[in-house]
């Protein structure tokens, strides 16, 4: 499967959206860094899937409680709450995509160097419990 060019520019804006994110946190929570990294992400995103199936990607009936934590978690960060606004985020963001973690491990299994480290006991241990049906 190859890439459009807009979903390659996704893929780098969801990158860099998860990178300032982590660094927001890395730094104590720095708000500015952490919203900077929400825009990235939700920009990312739309380019890789599109704007119609982002929009109902986070109207689905059955991901309402994920789009609304998600969505609050980004308005806590912004308006200067972004302790209580990343946690929020998170619960939405696991409820949103952890649907994906099973294809997420899937592709990690099968690459050359992180392959052979997700077989690792510990870890296997881990996966059975966050994506049971990825053995």
């Amino acid at each position: 499967m190859w890439l459009s060019d807009s979903q390659k520019i996704g893929v780098g804006l969801t990158a860099f959206g998860l990178f300032f994110m982590m660094m927001g946190v890395m730094l104590l929570f720095d708000g500015g860094l952490m919203a900077i990294g929400n825009v990235l992400f939700l920009c990312g995103i739309t380019a890789i899937i599109g704007p119609k199936s982002t929009f109902v990607f986070f109207t689905r009936k059955e991901k309402l409680r994920g789009t609304i934590c998600f969505l609050g978690g980004i308005l806590l960060v912004v308006i200067k709450y972004p302790f209580f606004g990343f946690m929020v985020e998170i619960f939405g963001f696991l409820n949103l995509f952890g649907d994906f973690f099973p294809v997420v491990f899937g592709f990690l299994k099968r690459l050359p160097v992180i392959g052979p480290i997700l077989s690792h006991p510990a870890l296997a241990r881990f996966q059975e419990r966050v994506a049971p049906e990825c053995k």
